[in-house]
């Protein structure tokens, strides 16, 4: 489990910007003569929803960029590896002792056991809570130089891939200097320090030299968040860019077959119901929409075979999870629609979702319901997604992404504590069941938990799985060292270079 050094999966989900956007980045000579790198030009799918605020969604954007880690980190398995702490022991169900290597923030102060339980407890205090910490309390203190000791108030088996979790990144003590802000700029462990943030248009990365995994590569990063995704094939292609995330699938063929990779990820694309208000409380109706959707035509005609039709919450990079599924649990028998009106919603920042919108919008008509599109901007829709102002929200969900451990998606997005609710689900069968999932400690057995709590959710009907994806990154000619991430945790690390 643990004695291997952090090698960060690399997942190159970059993205480009127009003409002009990127500086130019000239390489420079080392002392032998080698190349030591230059900067490298990338362009974001998404601009931070959150001020990136290291707890919510930006989270991501923060790891992907190599500016933030926590504790630990996903290896190529989906196993807890190294990153801050060098090693873990479990000390009883309940307590874990993790011994720090020797490391420094970017604004030079150390890696201490103090600022790291500092750090995790803020974390502990958000509002709403990071995701990676749904139904979980626990406590962080110090144990002599190296120590940090964390105690759950419930046995949590699989605390180090929960500390794996984006949203649980240490920053040292002067990133919370404000009260309620958390400020990541120049203050987090990664081999790239954040230099600038232009708001939800752009952001300038230097290199850390001190960077305890060695120093990188590439000199800096330029960052611009282009929602656009055919500007971000076109930058690729005219190279504007160095890596582009997330390339539209009606794109894919306008680039070389030598720069675009599709990878097998843990996403999923769903379609949530709002059980709470609308129309959509009613369960006859959530069961007549999700009766109509053909998720096979999703699959070969919007995403063009780059994507699976939906089997569940977890598709097939999952590996484990087909052989276990089991039939949903609790569905109500069909009603019919009658010219229910509802308002269905999606963003554009994964540039397939409005055309699945769009088809899905078809097809509810089809069955006799009213239905009114609406697409913006991620960051201009979340809040009143969480809200449950939709009667329907079509979104792309990893389903691995806050911890590495199935069970957290379920209880952050099903049950009625969870942080990132869209369907406004509140069932007592599904809470029972995801509650289950939690307190199992047998790998086997909380395998079998996690699928009858997926069978328990499905057969609300909150959700409709319609596509697993697979995800087209954009890879120019020049770069080396970039490695494909079905976790979408990483983007940039010590390797990655032009």
């Amino acid at each position: 489990m643990h004695g291997h050094r952090l090698r960060p999966l690399l997942a190159l989900l970059l993205a480009p910007a127009l003409v002009g956007c990127f500086a130019s980045g000239g390489g420079s000579e080392s002392a032998d003569g080698a190349d030591a790198g230059s900067r490298l030009r990338v362009a974001l799918a998404f601009p931070p929803a959150e001020n990136l605020s290291p707890y919510g969604a930006d989270s991501t954007i923060l790891s992907r960029l190599g500016v933030t880690e926590g504790l630990t980190a996903l290896d190529a398995n989906g196993a807890a590896t190294p990153a801050l702490a060098a090693s873990w022991r479990q000390e009883n169900d309940r307590t874990w002792l993790f011994t720090l290597r020797e490391a420094t923030f970017q604004d030079g102060s150390k890696v201490t056991p103090a600022a790291v339980a500092a750090s995790l407890t803020r974390a502990t205090q958000a509002k709403p809570a990071p995701a990676a910490l749904a139904g979980v309390t626990l406590t962080a203190r110090t144990e002599g130089e190296t120590g940090v000791r964390i105690t759950t108030a419930a046995p949590d088996p699989i605390l180090p891939l929960r500390l794996a979790g984006p949203s649980l990144a240490v920053l040292s003590a002067k990133a919370y200097d404000k009260k309620d802000d958390v400020d990541p700029v120049g203050t987090a462990t990664g081999p790239f320090a954040l230099t600038k943030v232009m708001g939800t248009t752009a952001a300038t990365l230097d290199r850390y030299d001190d960077y305890w995994g060695g120093r990188a590569q590439a000199t800096g990063i330029d960052v611009k968040f282009v929602a656009d995704g055919t500007a971000r094939a076109s930058a690729l292609r005219t190279d504007q860019v160095d890596l582009a995330e997330a390339i539209p699938v009606a794109q894919a063929a306008t680039l070389d077959k030598a720069t675009r990779e599709a990878t097998a990820t843990t996403r999923t694309t769903s379609l949530l119901l709002n059980t709470e208000k609308g129309p959509f409380k009613d369960a006859a109706l959530r069961a007549a929409a999700r009766q109509v959707v053909d998720t096979s035509a999703l699959a070969k005609d919007v995403y063009e075979g780059y994507a699976d039709a939906g089997a569940g919450i977890y598709g097939p990079a999952v590996t484990w999870a087909e052989g276990k599924r089991t039939e949903p649990v609790g569905r109500a028998k069909p009603g019919k629609p009658q010219g229910t009106r509802i308002t269905l919603a999606t963003y554009d920042n994964r540039p397939e979702l409005p055309e699945v919108a769009q088809v899905l919008k078809q097809q509810l008509e089809k069955a006799g319901f009213e239905v009114t599109l609406e697409v913006r901007e991620y960051s201009r829709l979340e809040s009143d997604a969480l809200a449950g102002k939709f009667d329907a929200f079509v979104l792309a969900r990893n389903t691995l992404v806050d911890t590495g451990d199935p069970v957290s998606i379920l209880a952050g997005d099903y049950t009625c504590d969870g942080g990132y609710n869209m369907a406004q689900l509140c069932d007592k069968d599904v809470d029972r069941a995801v509650a289950k999932a939690e307190r199992s400690t047998d790998t086997a057995e909380r395998q079998d938990a996690v699928m009858a709590a997926e069978a328990r959710i499905l057969g609300t009907d909150a959700v409709v799985p319609l596509v697993h994806q697979r995800i087209i990154t954009g890879v120019g000619t020049s770069v080396s060292g970039a490695l494909l991430d079905p976790y979408e945790r990483t983007l940039v690390g010590v390797g990655t270079r032009r």
